[in-house]
């Protein structure tokens, strides 16, 4: 595949109103953009809706018993999927408009920048041969998507750790530009590397051939613009986390600065030495921006408990309230606490947590990639109140997955063996085998989800078993299809997720469109949960919009009784 172009390949705790009204911004403030052509949401939807609503409902609590979320890192829907079978929108097929990036000043880029700091800057050994791709190696890119190479022109191997990109939440929406796609290089920190995607997948992706076998989504979105952090509360709570009286806080200093002062808009002030153009590297803000001024924690910050950022001197139990990276601990819903409240069990397995809570969830600093790489910020339900050290919740939901891919060592999977898992489980690995950029690689991650599916089809659970295996977010990496527009939070840009199931549609490519939050949906749905106002509020502002609202991935699901 040619790399241009392939022309033709209470204030501390708002009531309801107040909540409603801060979450809010829903349409006006949101920086997504409609998707273009509703027929195809339309034909996927009439899909799902083929069943009369009481029958589907009552083939979903008789067949689907249990449901496991696999939640890796980092990837969008065309770094792994660009040109897979079916995708209603491959890149292949797209015209020059669709990909040509532009620059800070609107004007299009006539090429990519070189890879700020190289594709790989660290010498590794990939099946016994040793890589490195250095920003001098590849340069002169033209203005398109291009599959990572090496700097002798061979396709960069899965198993190759790349450098990592920027993924922050006011950059993502300069990056999508209403829905043109056209920022990603001008708003990131890595120059050509954002239009990077791996070629040759088809033939060394395990996940591509597993797509193949079951549903594959190509319209879902992350439920957040923007990282890691802000994704993972959107998955368990469907909005940021809340740190009141933020000014006067130690985080003081975080608050973004914007353009026009206003807390929605999306533009932040630049230093007065920030580069004019791209070509000249990344744009440098004015101040840091996690907390939007109105006080949303939107960029990373760490958690209030163990094992986070920092420690607190006069409790091991805590992280440090006087740093400025630590958000206060959180009281609004989660998914967690709905599924408790409908007698539903549930966990949230952490690979490294008991090692994270003993100090040693970075393993050796010689290490490279570092294993296991505990990310506290991956943790969501440890920012909450309900889940902190001492509560009951913590003890029974918050569990420690171990490490490595084998029963023995990782509990995860020993509790799939057994049979043990709750009716509701979220798996998070450990940091080297999550597929983040940085520090892990596609190969690992695909090839560690690929060791938890055949797991899980081997266990006692499989008949009644739905799967979700995606990813929190893009990671930084650019993505052509345009996010519908929502509220202020989201949706983000496109990325991949896979239905495994018995249940699962095989060898479908489903076109319904879907955000992070969809899965909370499912769960909501076949559980009879109480909804979390959050996907309530996205729902209304994907309407407003003009589009339709997320679906709840039963388009995905098909039952022989039905």
């Amino acid at each position: 595949m040619s790399d241009l172009p392939l022309p033709p390949d209470s204030d501390e705790h708002p009531t309801d109103p107040q909540r409603r009204r801060l979450l809010g911004g829903l349409a006006a403030a949101g920086a997504g953009l409609a998707l273009g052509g509703a027929s195809v949401d339309a034909v996927a939807n009439a899909r799902s809706a083929a069943l009369p609503p009481t029958k589907l409902d009552a083939l979903l609590r008789r067949h689907i018993q249990r449901v496991v979320v696999i939640y890796a890192e980092n990837r969008s829907f065309n770094n792994l999927f660009a040109n897979f079978p079916g995708v209603a929108e491959p890149l292949s097929g797209l015209k020059p408009e669709q990909y040509l990036q532009r620059d800070r000043d609107g004007s299009v880029l006539k090429q990519l920048p070189p890879v700020w700091h190289g594709v790989a800057p660290h010498e590794q050994v990939v099946n016994h041969r040793k890589y490195v791709v250095r920003q001098e190696d590849l340069t002169g890119l033209p203005n398109g998507p291009w599959a990572l190479r090496t700097g002798g022109g061979e396709p960069l191997p899965q198993g190759v750790v790349t450098r990592d990109l920027w993924h922050r939440f006011y950059e993502n929406q300069r990056q999508i530009n209403g829905g043109k796609n056209d920022g990603f290089v001008a708003w990131g920190d890595s120059g050509a590397l954002v239009m990077g995607y791996y070629g040759d997948n088809a033939a060394n992706l395990r996940l591509w051939q597993l797509a193949r076998q079951y549903t594959l989504c190509d319209h879902f979105f992350m439920g957040a613009f923007g990282g890691s952090f802000l994704n993972h509360q959107y998955l368990i709570a469907a909005q940021p986390p809340y740190y009141p009286h933020a000014d006067n806080s130690p985080a003081r200093f975080n608050i973004a600065q914007t353009v026009s002062g206003e807390a929605t808009d999306i533009h932040l002030k630049l230093a007065h030495d920030s580069p004019a153009s791209a070509m000249q590297g990344k744009p440098e803000t004015l101040t840091p921006n996690t907390l939007t001024p109105d006080f949303w924690a939107v960029n990373t910050m760490g958690p209030p408990f163990a094992p986070g950022f920092s420690k607190d001197p006069n409790d091991p139990t805590r992280a440090d309230p006087n740093s400025a990276n630590t958000v206060v601990p959180q009281q609004h819903a989660t998914i967690g606490d709905v599924l408790s409240e409908a007698g539903v069990d549930w966990a949230w397995y952490a690979g490294g947590w008991k090692l994270a809570l003993e100090g040693k969830g970075d393993g050796d600093q010689a290490d490279f990639p570092q294993r296991p790489n505990f990310q506290p910020h991956h943790q969501p339900f440890n920012y909450f109140t309900a889940y902190a050290p001492g509560t009951a919740a913590r003890d029974r939901h918050l569990r420690d997955a171990g490490v490595g891919e084998t029963p023995e060592t990782n509990h995860f999977l020993a509790a799939v063996a057994a049979g043990t898992l709750p009716p509701v489980t979220f798996y998070k690995p450990q940091g080297d085998l999550n597929m983040h950029a940085g520090y892990s690689d596609v190969d690992a991650g695909d090839r560690h989800v690929m060791t938890v599916i055949e797991a899980l089809q081997k266990s006692p659970a499989w008949p009644g078993l739905l799967v979700v295996v995606t990813v929190d977010e893009n990671g930084g990496w650019w993505d052509h299809v345009a996010p519908p527009k929502g509220d202020r939070w989201g949706p983000g840009s496109r990325v991949p997720a896979i239905i495994v199931s018995p249940h699962a549609k095989k060898g479908h490519v489903d076109h319904t469109v879907y955000d992070t939050g969809s899965i909370a949906r499912f769960l909501t749905r076949r559980f009879g949960l109480r909804k979390l106002p959050g996907l309530t509020l996205r729902e209304e502002a994907m309407r407003a919009a003009g589009g339709p609202a997320p679906g709840d991935l039963t388009a995905a699901l098909e039952f022989g009784d039905a």
